[in-house]
């Protein structure tokens, strides 16, 4: 069973750009990838205009406000988003319009600034299916996530296992490392005894979705020597994920929020550090919230 909730509301600006003609090479015949076609692009640019347009800072008694100075390096230039398109459909061929607007909207992501989330609708008008019809499209949106990840390592280097880790998480395109916490020395968990583990926190900013960050995840554990064959046993590098936005969902290799995170200190603590008021959506309560609730039960 998978149950996804998620605040879509990432920013309530949006630029617009509406019916934008590229000429492309996409399709899965020899034909459309050797001679081409026209293809239309609409795009929905999620952003914060608030620093684009100016703080308001003070209001006289007549209603009269001053604001600070616009900026235009904090909004996106319409321009230059639409050249981008152009470009990026323009210099690569893909058999099916759904990956050319997945690698598209992927692109835009990381390379326009300011840009928090982006749907777009590539339209096909001259699909050749013989029909009469005026056009085919696809829709997809896809933005950056805030994560909260623990990290825990209790066999051989410690100190050096979690700094790979944060190694490998700064290494891939697609993630952005955010606040991390003080490493605490914690006793292990679950009943299997075993030498003390060195346990943090964190918060990223990612593009890929739940599974495709717990592959990943999974594959920086093997490259630092992770085994599984003791439950709660011990490891050289566990990596979990904790919160993913307000995500709830429960399939057969993953749930989010983390299962059992309420009732972990060495999580909530280090998790506490750096985010005190992220809320866990099943549990409705912040992290400090959870954390002085476990703390209460455990004396």
């Amino acid at each position: 069973m998978l149950l996804s909730i998620r605040n879509e509301e990432l920013s309530m600006d949006i630029i617009h750009i509406k019916n934008l003609e590229v000429f492309a090479n996409h399709g899965v015949f020899e034909e459309e990838n050797r001679l081409g076609q026209k293809f239309v692009v609409n795009a929905d640019l999620y952003t914060d205009f608030t620093d684009a347009v100016g703080h308001r800072i003070y209001t006289d008694s007549l209603g009269h406000a001053e604001y600070t100075p616009e900026n235009l390096d904090a909004s996106i230039d319409y321009g230059v988003a639409a050249a981008k398109i152009t470009a990026f459909l323009m210099n690569d061929t893909y058999e099916l319009i759904e990956t050319a607007a997945s690698r598209l909207a992927e692109y835009l992501l990381l390379d326009i600034s300011n840009l928090n989330r982006v749907h777009i609708e590539l339209k096909k008008p001259w699909a050749p299916v013989k029909l009469p019809l005026e056009t085919v499209s696809v829709e997809l949106t896809r933005g950056w996530h805030r994560v909260y990840l623990s990290l825990g390592s209790n066999i051989g280097e410690r100190e050096e296992y979690l700094q790979n880790a944060l190694n490998a998480l700064r290494s891939h395109k697609c993630i952005r490392l955010g606040r991390i916490s003080p490493i605490y020395e914690t006793e292990p968990y679950g009943g299997v005894e075993q030498q003390n583990f060195l346990n943090c926190c964190m918060s990223i900013d990612t593009i890929l979705e739940p599974e495709e960050l717990l592959d990943y995840l999974h594959l920086v554990e093997k490259g630092n020597n992770r085994t599984r064959e003791i439950h709660w046993g011990p490891r050289t590098l566990d990596m979990d994920i904790l919160l993913y936005d307000d995500v709830i969902m429960h399939t057969e290799t993953l749930s989010i929020p983390h299962i059992d995170m309420h009732n972990r200190l060495f999580v909530l603590q280090p998790l506490c550090d750096i985010a005190p008021f992220a809320y866990h959506p099943v549990k409705q309560a912040t992290v400090q919230e959870l954390l002085a609730n476990l703390i209460s039960k455990s004396k």
